[in-house]
C-alpha cells in the first residue's frame, strides 16, 4: 500500500509506514502472492530477476473500500539502473568539461538534454 508523507506519515489522513507491505519471501515473489489487503494480487516476478527487481504496487483506497486507484511499475533485473548510473556520468563529466555555470542538476536536466542512450 502507498506510503504516507515523512517517515511516519500523517497521522491525521490516516497515513502511516506500518501500512506499507513488503513481500520479500522468495515464494510469494514467484507466485504472486496475495496483497494481504484483498485488493488484487501482487505481479509475479520472473525467476531471472529475484536477485535484481523493483516491482512496487500503489494503493489509494477510499476510507470505505469502495474506490480504489491502484498503479504499479515494474523493473526486471538491475540492468537499466546501471545504464542509467553511466548515462548520468557522462552527463555531469560533459558538463564538468564545458565548465558549466550550474552545479546541482537533477535526472530532469539528463533527460532534457536527450544525454540518454
Amino acid at each position: 500500500l502507498g506510503a504516507g508523507a515523512g517517515a511516519g506519515g500523517d497521522a491525521a489522513a490516516g497515513w502511516s509506514d506500518a501500512r506499507i507491505e513488503r513481500v520479500r519471501d522468495e515464494s510469494s515473489q514467484l507466485a504472486g502472492a496475495p496483497d494481504g489487503a484483498g485488493y488484487g494480487r501482487l505481479n509475479p516476478v520472473p525467476t531471472s530477476a529475484l536477485s535484481g527487481h523493483a516491482f512496487h504496487t500503489y494503493s489509494l483506497i477510499a476510507p470505505d473500500g469502495s474506490v480504489e486507484f491502484q498503479w504499479r511499475h515494474n523493473v526486471v533485473g538491475r540492468r537499466v539502473y546501471a545504464e542509467g548510473t553511466a548515462d548520468a556520468a557522462l552527463f555531469l563529466a560533459g558538463k564538468a568539461a564545458d565548465r558549466a555555470g550550474k552545479r546541482l542538476f537533477t535526472m530532469v536536466d539528463l533527460l532534457q538534454s536527450g544525454a540518454m542512450r
